[in-house]
């Protein structure tokens, strides 16, 4: 989720402390040295990456397919969570505190779940039957019956629960704790917190990489990577991002051993290899990049922003690259990506007074 949305969308929740403690987080980041960020930038000023595929016509890499109405308010929604086995998508809607559920086979609403104030990270584990849910305003974790579509049970976490991955090997559930500057650690077999670790700073999305076995965390109030091994719970290496300020976002490309890391502080998209452990790319994304997700099959990367671009990458010729940018509508800054059928989701909180989701497809020529 992005910080400048962050200070100001919590009006409904308990946590006016913790309101005003990232309002004035905000301020401090924005009152840094433009000569620190101007030294920092011209540093690496090769690594950053301006080129695109082709000419297209920006406006037309995304194609609408259609847009469907969404129960509750004009409020803002935050991450989404797809369950390939079922075709269901879990939306979090954060301003509500409801937890949408969404088929999107017959492009209809199953449920809408509530009891979930300041909702904002959702994670399905298909083999589990279960959803996951960061309740940062009642400062817990929800567990929900993906079958029944009832919680089972509410895991007391930190501050501000947030993003989340899951180690399927130790059966593990790590949580970034974004304020609160530790991951917090769940036994998936008992549902319940059996570890903490300490960050050394504010934290961004948590993910875990398929192939290492590890798991990835942003450190946002650093400007590091930081990668944990689930089976010892602790920190085993720290990597700057040179380039980037306030990392946040972040998708694993586990083909190719890439992250791609958005930026929010000064709006950048670093590619990160987890192989070297380097930077090896940066792009400049525009206003506010957020939540991100990769289309395996097509090796298409979408970067969704608070200003309601999407930015457009494609993995060729082993490297990203950008092709453009693209409206996604108004506030599109939360997206996901279904690998069956290649449609883009984005849930926009107003449009004339009403939340929905918009459905779109990639063009043909991204294909």
């Amino acid at each position: 989720m992005n910080r400048n949305a962050r200070a100001g969308r919590l009006p409904n929740s308990n946590n006016n402390s913790e309101i005003a403690e990232k309002t004035n987080n905000m301020k401090t980041i924005k009152a840094r040295s433009s000569l620190h960020f101007l030294v920092a930038v011209a540093a690496f000023l090769p690594l950053v990456c301006t080129h695109s595929l082709s000419a297209a016509d920006a406006g037309k890499l995304l194609v609408r397919v259609k847009d469907v109405p969404l129960p509750g308010g004009a409020t803002r929604f935050d991450y989404q969570s797809f369950d390939a086995t079922t075709g269901r998508l879990y939306l979090s809607h954060m301003g509500d505190g409801d937890v949408v559920v969404f088929d999107t086979e017959t492009d209809k609403v199953v449920a809408n779940l509530r009891g979930f104030p300041t909702v904002t990270g959702v994670l399905v584990v298909p083999t589990l039957k279960t959803l996951y849910a960061s309740v940062t305003g009642n400062h817990e974790i929800a567990v929900i019956d993906t079958e029944k579509l009832a919680v089972t049970k509410r895991i007391p976490d930190g501050k501000f629960p947030d993003g989340l991955a899951y180690s399927p090997e130790t059966r593990k559930l790590f949580i970034s704790d974004e304020s609160g500057g530790v991951e917090t650690v769940i036994d998936v077999r008992s549902n319940e917190r059996i570890d903490t670790i300490k960050m050394g700073g504010e934290i961004g999305n948590t993910q875990y990489d398929p192939v290492s076995h590890l798991v990835y965390a942003c450190v946002q109030t650093r400007n590091d990577f930081v990668e944990i091994n689930p089976e010892t719970d602790k920190i085993q290496a720290r990597y700057p991002l040179p380039g980037g300020e306030h990392p946040h976002g972040f998708s694993i490309d586990d083909e190719h051993s890439k992250a791609y890391i958005a930026c929010e502080g000064n709006n950048k998209l670093i590619v990160f290899n987890l192989k070297t452990h380097a930077v090896e790319a940066t792009f400049t994304v525009g206003s506010g990049p957020d939540v991100l997700a990769f289309d395996r099959e097509f090796q298409i990367l979408y970067v969704a922003r608070e200003s309601g671009v999407v930015s457009v990458f494609k993995y060729v010729d082993d490297q990203l690259r950008k092709i453009g940018d693209t409206d996604g509508g108004p506030n599109s800054h939360s997206v996901s990506v279904d690998p069956k059928t290649h449609r883009i989701f984005f849930p926009l909180k107003n449009v004339n007074g009403m939340p929905l989701l918009r459905i779109m497809a990639p063009a043909a020529e991204l294909n």
